[in-house]
């Protein structure tokens, strides 16, 4: 019997409905597919019954990806290494659709390193992911939202999010003690133009190092009170940093890089 690594934050999704919800968020009939820690291979059954053209996996646990190999022989093609290893542009020669029951303990790391790396040309259709419900939150939430902050303004940057369902946690094996939360992600065809997005990183990181406190002491910071930049973005310094939309922040960015 295999069992669950907390190491690896491994939680196995045994709940058939929510299964069928997940393949069915998407048509991916002769498209390629990407599944993010397939585990003990209950998704990647559901995905392979939709007939995709190619189905690729990548599993970081050796035990695992010795047990998919048994039971899915060539149907799939197995990457038996860690996500934030790989370069996913360089494993296809198409845009894909992404699956994943992400490592709850790596998810925003996946998820930001992905946006990061983003160029103009998108490597993927679609991100069907799961999150830990409270990340799922902070990845959806709008300004003069408490969950609004520094990974909502990256992740809503390049990409439209939807909500598809919560998840209980005894749709999964072991239980979590969480609820979870099921994403839809597709490319932003027009956003905001930015040199370097860790310079939207360090913005933010700024802004929100004291999320209660007013903006007026990151923006010092970083613009020296330049009544220029405030002028032309038209921000009241009285606010905090949850009360600035999500194009300010862009804005604010775009400032810094002209610095």
């Amino acid at each position: 019997m295999i069992r669950a690594k907390k190491s690896l934050g491994q939680n196995f999704l045994i709940d058939k409905q929510i299964l069928e919800k997940i393949v069915n968020c998407v048509e991916i009939k002769n498209k390629t597919v990407l599944e993010i820690g397939p585990g003990t291979g209950n998704l990647t059954k559901y995905i392979l019954n939709k007939n995709p053209k190619k189905l690729t996996v990548i599993e970081k646990d050796n035990i695992l990806a010795i047990n998919l190999k048994r039971l899915f022989n060539t149907k799939i093609n197995i990457i038996n290494n860690d996500i934030l290893n790989i370069d996913e542009k360089l494993l296809f020669n198409e845009k894909i659709t992404v699956f994943g029951n992400l490592p709850y303990n790596i998810s925003t790391e996946i998820l930001s390193k992905w946006i990061i790396n983003l160029k103009n040309d998108f490597w993927f259709e679609n991100l069907v992911l799961m999150f830990q419900k409270e990340v799922a939150d902070r990845i959806i939430a709008n300004y003069n939202n408490s969950n609004y902050g520094r990974l909502s303004i990256l992740a809503n940057w390049k990409l439209i999010i939807k909500k598809i369902c919560d998840i209980k946690p005894n749709s999964f094996m072991p239980k979590p003690k969480i609820d979870s939360s099921l994403l839809f992600f597709t490319p932003r065809k027009d956003f905001y133009k930015i040199n370097n997005p860790k310079n939207l990183e360090k913005i933010t990181r700024v802004f929100f190092s004291n999320r209660r406190k007013m903006i007026k002491k990151p923006f010092n910071q970083i613009f020296n009170g330049d009544p220029r930049i405030l002028e032309k973005i038209n921000i009241d310094l009285n606010l905090r940093p949850q009360n600035l939309n999500f194009e300010t922040y862009y804005k604010l960015t775009e400032e810094y890089e002209n610095l």
